[in-house]
Protein backbone atom coordinates (compact mmCIF):
# COMPACT_ATOMS: atom_id res chain seq x y z
CA UNK A 1 0.00 0.00 0.00
CA UNK A 2 1.97 3.15 -1.01
CA UNK A 3 -0.57 5.55 -0.72
CA UNK A 4 -3.55 5.97 2.42
CA UNK A 5 -6.65 5.21 1.72
CA UNK A 6 -9.31 5.08 4.55
CA UNK A 7 -11.40 2.30 2.99
CA UNK A 8 -7.77 0.23 2.43
CA UNK A 9 -7.32 0.97 6.68
CA UNK A 10 -10.81 -0.75 7.54
CA UNK A 11 -10.43 -3.49 5.06
CA UNK A 12 -7.07 -4.33 7.02
CA UNK A 13 -8.47 -3.34 10.29
CA UNK A 14 -11.34 -5.87 9.98
CA UNK A 15 -8.89 -8.39 8.74
CA UNK A 16 -6.23 -8.06 11.49
CA UNK A 17 -9.07 -8.41 13.89
CA UNK A 18 -10.93 -11.66 12.24
CA UNK A 19 -7.58 -13.40 12.06
CA UNK A 20 -7.46 -13.24 15.69
CA UNK A 21 -11.11 -13.84 16.23
CA UNK A 22 -11.67 -11.05 17.93
CA UNK A 23 -14.13 -9.60 15.04
CA UNK A 24 -16.83 -11.73 17.93
CA UNK A 25 -15.79 -8.83 20.29
CA UNK A 26 -16.25 -5.87 17.80
CA UNK A 27 -19.64 -4.87 18.69
CA UNK A 28 -20.72 -1.60 18.14
CA UNK A 29 -20.89 -0.59 22.20
CA UNK A 30 -16.88 -2.05 22.82
CA UNK A 31 -15.59 -0.58 20.05
CA UNK A 32 -17.15 3.05 20.66
CA UNK A 33 -16.14 1.99 24.70
CA UNK A 34 -12.49 1.02 23.58
CA UNK A 35 -12.29 4.85 21.32
CA UNK A 36 -13.50 6.21 24.43
CA UNK A 37 -10.78 4.27 26.69
CA UNK A 38 -7.92 5.30 23.90
CA UNK A 39 -9.06 9.12 23.60
CA UNK A 40 -8.90 9.13 27.24
CA UNK A 41 -5.43 7.87 27.31
CA UNK A 42 -5.10 10.78 24.72
CA UNK A 43 -6.15 12.82 26.95
CA UNK A 44 -3.59 11.61 30.06
CA UNK A 45 -0.45 12.76 27.98
CA UNK A 46 -1.97 16.16 28.43
CA UNK A 47 -3.45 16.13 32.13
CA UNK A 48 -1.23 18.22 34.10
CA UNK A 49 0.62 20.18 30.82
CA UNK A 50 0.47 24.08 30.42
CA UNK A 51 -0.85 25.27 27.56
CA UNK A 52 2.68 26.23 26.06
CA UNK A 53 3.92 22.61 26.87
CA UNK A 54 1.29 21.05 25.41
CA UNK A 55 1.72 23.17 22.08
CA UNK A 56 5.28 21.77 22.33
CA UNK A 57 4.95 18.28 23.03
CA UNK A 58 5.88 16.99 19.63
CA UNK A 59 9.35 18.65 19.78
CA UNK A 60 10.08 15.87 22.71
CA UNK A 61 10.40 12.72 20.72
CA UNK A 62 9.53 10.37 23.41
CA UNK A 63 6.38 12.35 23.75
CA UNK A 64 5.52 12.77 20.22
CA UNK A 65 5.58 9.06 19.55
CA UNK A 66 3.19 8.83 22.56
CA UNK A 67 0.76 11.06 21.51
CA UNK A 68 1.25 9.64 17.50
CA UNK A 69 0.49 5.89 19.08
CA UNK A 70 -2.62 7.11 20.87
CA UNK A 71 -3.81 9.41 17.36
CA UNK A 72 -3.30 5.85 16.16
CA UNK A 73 -4.64 4.06 18.79
CA UNK A 74 -8.32 6.25 18.20
CA UNK A 75 -8.32 6.67 14.53
CA UNK A 76 -8.10 2.84 14.66
CA UNK A 77 -11.63 2.48 17.01
CA UNK A 78 -12.82 4.79 14.95
CA UNK A 79 -12.60 3.36 12.00
CA UNK A 80 -13.35 0.22 13.01
CA UNK A 81 -16.28 1.62 14.47
CA UNK A 82 -17.38 3.02 11.29
CA UNK A 83 -17.29 -0.05 9.35
CA UNK A 84 -19.12 -2.45 11.92
CA UNK A 85 -22.19 0.43 11.61
CA UNK A 86 -21.72 0.79 7.61
CA UNK A 87 -20.36 5.05 7.94
CA UNK A 88 -18.38 6.87 5.41
CA UNK A 89 -16.74 8.78 7.93
CA UNK A 90 -15.57 11.26 5.56
CA UNK A 91 -18.84 11.71 3.71
CA UNK A 92 -19.29 11.71 7.77
CA UNK A 93 -17.05 14.47 8.47
CA UNK A 94 -18.12 16.53 4.85
CA UNK A 95 -21.45 16.77 5.89
CA UNK A 96 -20.72 17.66 9.87
CA UNK A 97 -18.66 20.67 8.63
CA UNK A 98 -21.73 21.87 6.05
CA UNK A 99 -24.54 21.74 8.72
CA UNK A 100 -21.78 23.63 10.71
CA UNK A 101 -20.73 25.87 8.27
CA UNK A 102 -24.83 26.56 8.22
CA UNK A 103 -25.42 26.96 11.70
CA UNK A 104 -22.16 28.66 12.37
CA UNK A 105 -21.71 31.26 9.85
CA UNK A 106 -19.15 33.52 9.84
CA UNK A 107 -20.14 36.93 11.82
CA UNK A 108 -20.61 40.15 9.62
CA UNK A 109 -18.12 42.81 11.01
CA UNK A 110 -19.24 45.44 13.39
CA UNK A 111 -20.28 48.68 11.96
CA UNK A 112 -17.19 50.25 14.20
CA UNK A 113 -14.55 47.74 12.98
CA UNK A 114 -11.52 48.36 10.98
CA UNK A 115 -12.68 45.85 8.32
CA UNK A 116 -16.18 48.01 8.11
CA UNK A 117 -14.43 51.78 8.12
CA UNK A 118 -11.58 50.29 5.42
CA UNK A 119 -14.58 49.14 3.34
CA UNK A 120 -16.18 52.17 3.65
CA UNK A 121 -14.11 54.49 3.10
CA UNK A 122 -13.04 52.74 -0.25
CA UNK A 123 -16.41 52.93 -1.50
Amino acid sequence: MTELDVTELQRRLVAFAAARDWGQYHTPKNLAAALSVEASELLEIFQWLTPEQSARIMDEPGQAHRVTDEVADVLAYLLQFCAELGIDPLRALAAKIERNEERFPVPAPAPDSPETRDRHSSE
